[in-house]
């Protein structure tokens, strides 16, 4: 009796989620057989509220991200932070596992973040290639190795993806530029939280490439979000109770199930 209370409690729960997804769009609305096989999910873990990175075009035949005036501004405060704390510690003869210490702290996240986020991001069509890095792939001896070069032919499309970020207000996201390839893969280009600049570049960067731009920064997109696995159980959860499987529950189910066929 209870474990059948709680397979409908189960039930109602996922039906309710999937109603939800309704709305939500399959890849198939860019017009590309590519796209659906796509992943639609986000590629990077976190994110950061404001923009980070800008586009330049630095040559005619060359386009970069470089590092914008606020992210500069927010890796140096840490930085600040740092040596002031390191001074204190020296001019008042604190003890290094005090003040010292949380001046250590904040110079590694500072330099860490500014060392980070300054990597050069380039697009060149003259060598022919992608690059995130200090290295470019001239410097590379083994490229099967560089998991941030991709061959400009190897570019299928440039993708945008939207993320909430987790802790923050509802309000916060972040938004990523991605490369997708010939075999459906995909490769991080930035991820900042200013949607309007973010598209602003990918349609620059698209434009200089010659690629389509598959934007989904405001879209729900219907991807791989169950495993065949949980299919598996919430089909049986439902077998065991038809009375909740209305006429809109299956057609959801059906149209997820035939987005992870395409996903596998």
């Amino acid at each position: 009796m209870l474990k059948k209370m709680l397979e409908q409690a189960a039930a109602k729960m996922l039906q309710n989620a999937l109603k939800d997804m309704e709305s939500w769009v399959e890849p198939s609305c860019f017009g590309d057989p590519l796209a659906e096989r796509t992943r639609w999910n986000p590629l990077k873990r976190g994110g950061s509220n404001f923009r980070t990175h800008k586009l330049l075009s630095t040559q005619p035949d060359r386009m970069e991200f470089r590092i914008t005036a606020g992210m500069l501004l927010f890796a140096s405060i840490f930085l600040l932070v740092g040596v002031g704390s390191a001074a204190g510690a020296f001019l008042f003869a604190e003890p290094l596992w005090g003040l010292g210490l949380f001046g250590l702290i904040f110079l590694l996240i500072g330099g860490g973040l500014l060392y980070f986020s300054s990597k050069p991001v380039v697009f060149d069509k003259r060598k022919g290639f992608f690059w995130k890095g200090r290295k470019s792939p001239d410097d590379v001896a083994d490229l099967g190795s560089c998991k941030d070069c991709v061959r400009l032919g190897e570019i299928h499309a440039l993708q945008i993806v939207a993320k909430q970020l987790k802790g923050d207000s509802s309000s916060d996201f972040s938004y990523e530029l991605n490369l997708v390839l010939k075999d459906a893969s995909r490769v991080n280009v930035v991820d900042h939280g200013s949607k309007e600049k973010i598209r602003e570049d990918a349609a620059a960067l698209a434009a200089f490439l010659g690629k389509p731009l598959w934007d989904a920064a405001e879209l729900k997109m219907l991807d791989a979000v169950m495993p065949d696995k949980t299919m598996e159980e919430i089909r049986k959860v439902w077998g065991n109770n038809p009375e909740l499987m209305d006429e809109k529950t299956k057609k959801i189910l059906e149209k997820l199930s035939r987005r992870i066929e395409k996903m596998t």
